[in-house]
């Protein structure tokens, strides 16, 4: 069984009424839903939980990040309030082995920032237009069961140049009606874990009620989830 927790800042559902019409629970639990309840039926068989930016240590004490495989990260307004001290305990358990699933805006993220080594900054815009994931690379798990791209008829914007550094793989690449592409599901390696960066999921859009993100993010659940690999030794030797 998979332990998953997924984090949210809970802000925007709480604070505006249009985010709480798409979201009355909070994101976290909408894509709880999604990695639990299949379209054809019965449990994922991962225990899963939620963390928000406003529990004690944001939910993610030691013991929680101790006893979790996969982090799935969604921030927006508040990045500045994640303590540093909890920024650096998901970083260590990631090149620990721990997979982490970056979401949207969770690009500015402190944990994101400090394992990308870079401003991870880029263009937007909100104009509600349509986007087109296309799948680029076909043969990877991230991408199993999905056709050749991701329609998503309302969404926000991102746009190329990308600060981060160029991806191990690259699923997605986004299509938009302004005519901006991005690289929109980016994978990395550091240290032992394994980390995914999506770019759909602007909190005004029902996006993680879409049948093809579920999928994505069952499937890079699967993908980051830790494996035993090698023992890691450092240090002196005899």
């Amino acid at each position: 069984m998979v332990a998953v927790t997924i984090w949210n800042e809970f802000r925007h559902e709480r604070e505006d009424d249009e985010v709480a019409a798409v979201y009355p629970d909070g994101m976290h639990e909408t894509i709880a839903d999604g990695l639990t309840d299949h379209e054809r039926g019965g449990e994922s068989g991962h225990d899963v939980r939620t963390a928000t930016l406003d529990e004690p240590e944001h939910g993610l004490t030691e013991g929680v990040l101790e006893r979790t495989d996969v982090l799935l990260w969604w921030g927006h307004e508040a990045h500045d309030e994640v303590s540093d001290a909890v920024a650096q305990r998901v970083q260590e358990r990631v090149l620990e082995g721990m997979g982490l699933i970056v979401l949207h805006s969770g690009h500015y993220s402190k944990p994101f920032k400090r394992l990308m080594g870079t401003t991870c900054s880029l263009q937007y815009r909100e104009d509600g237009a349509k986007e087109r994931l296309w799948v680029v690379d076909p043969g990877h798990p991230i991408a199993d069961g999905l056709g050749e791209c991701i329609e998503l008829p309302r969404t926000e914007m991102y746009g190329e140049p990308f600060d981060v550094p160029e991806p191990d793989r690259l699923v997605f690449n986004s299509w938009f009606e302004g005519g901006e592409v991005f690289r929109s599901g980016c994978c990395y390696r550091r240290g032992n874990g394994r980390i995914f960066y999506f770019r759909p999921g602007h909190e005004t859009y029902p996006i993680y009620e879409n049948s093809d993100v579920r999928r994505v993010l069952r499937n890079a659940v699967e993908w980051a989830t830790p494996t035993e690999g090698a023992p890691r030794t450092f240090g002196e030797r005899d």
